[in-house]
């Protein structure tokens, strides 16, 4: 395996601040010019969401990163590639050894999606020379946001533009030779009830920041992040899963729908045994050791915060907090530092990848009502109105 497909694994895990991250350059690393970009993208995501669809939204781009990850993992175990998880929609950057095998893993799983949820999914690559060519930044980096939890940070321009011209040049090709194929969703799993705050008073904010200036990008996100933690505290205080609110929903419909999701097909007697297998799940996490150290490890390994050349959160807090944040925002998108989309809810929806449930689990957080799909339609139409 060349320095190329190893350099993604083989950077630094910084176990400091996000601000303090991203405010030192120097601690970033040119991605490699041969590697490629790629997304998953939900088409008409906010169309989906407004008939309310925004939990197959959320499934749909969930289940791309399990497709993917699982490919991966076929191919080498070996590898490992930084994602972004953006509630209607997944970035990935891969190497040049992955990209066919990956490109063909979500086709298979489009047709999946197309059959079983009635939504299409926009999916291509985009080499990264092609990005430095445009004179676009692309600079990656590895934090510990957790002692369980390890996410790659972005700044620079690069992922935007690449998911802009991706989309703008997407074409919806004849995928014949993938249909009848199953794509491999081992692992997925969406079946917790939507997620209150730990307090009645809080509120569930989805935020999507971007910067306006790209020289200034790091300075400009270091001070907001500082900023973020002074008013709401640290990653553990705003953290929108409590294990005390984690409830599974264990409706026939939500178990039908997450079988139908994996499998693609309505096997009733399998769909009734998997329901059944399921009821005896809060007994698991109740009393079993395996279980419960389970539970409580789900917050410290959920995924609320993104960094891909835009700043995006998850976050709670009570309305004192969200009105001080608005007004700190307010303030740098007045004087043109930023534009920013935000979308405040009652609840938080997760779903998950579980591979096994010692130390190989990860689980994605997006507000309800649209959350990451809604604060981005707001950041749209503000783009829009400057333009």
């Amino acid at each position: 395996m060349n320095y190329s497909s190893t350099f993604y694994r083989k950077l630094i895990n910084h176990a400091i601040p996000l601000a303090q991250l991203v405010g030192n350059d120097g601690l970033f690393s040119k991605v490699p010019g041969d590697w490629f970009i790629v997304i998953a993208d939900v088409q008409n995501s906010t169309k989906a969401i407004e008939r309310g669809l925004h939990n197959d939204v959320n499934m749909a781009a969930t289940g791309s990163i399990v497709s993917v990850l699982n490919e991966v993992k076929q191919n080498d175990p070996a590898h490992e590639i930084p994602y972004f998880f953006g509630g209607d929609g997944v970035t990935f950057i891969i190497p040049p050894v992955l990209h066919d095998s990956v490109l063909d893993a979500l086709a298979v799983y489009r047709n999946h999606i197309q059959q079983s949820l009635n939504l299409t999914l926009y999916t291509g690559s985009l080499l990264v020379e092609e990005v430095y060519r445009e004179e676009k930044t692309l600079k990656i980096a590895k934090a510990n946001v957790t002692e369980q939890l390890t996410i790659p940070v972005v700044v620079g321009s690069g992922l935007k533009y690449a998911e802009r011209h991706i989309k703008d040049n997407f074409v919806l090709e004849e995928a014949d030779r993938f249909i009848g194929k199953k794509p491999n969703l081992e692992g997925f799993e969406c079946r917790w009830n939507q997620i209150l705050p730990d307090e009645e008073s809080k509120k569930v904010i989805c935020l999507l920041i971007d910067c306006m200036d790209e020289s200034r990008q790091s300075q400009v996100y270091s001070e907001i992040l500082y900023r973020i933690e002074e008013i709401f505290g640290n990653h553990e205080m705003r953290n929108p899963i409590s294990v005390a609110k984690l409830k599974l929903d264990l409706s026939w419909q939500r178990i039908q729908r997450e079988f139908y999701m994996r499998v693609g097909e309505h096997k009733w007697l399998s769909i009734l045994q998997y329901w059944m297998l399921n009821l005896f799940g809060p007994m698991y996490f109740s009393i079993s050791k395996e279980g419960k150290n389970y539970l409580n490890s789900v917050s410290k390994r959920s995924d609320t915060i993104m960094l891909d050349g835009l700043i995006n959160m998850v976050i709670v807090g009570t309305p004192p907090q969200v009105n001080a944040l608005e007004k700190f925002l307010n303030d740098r998108e007045s004087a043109q530092h930023i534009i920013y989309g935000m979308h405040i809810t009652n609840a938080s929806i997760m779903s998950c990848y579980v591979e096994d449930r010692v130390d190989q689990h990860i689980h994605f957080v997006d507000g309800n009502q649209g959350g990451y799909t809604t604060a981005a339609k707001m950041l749209k139409e503000k783009f829009s109105a400057k333009a």
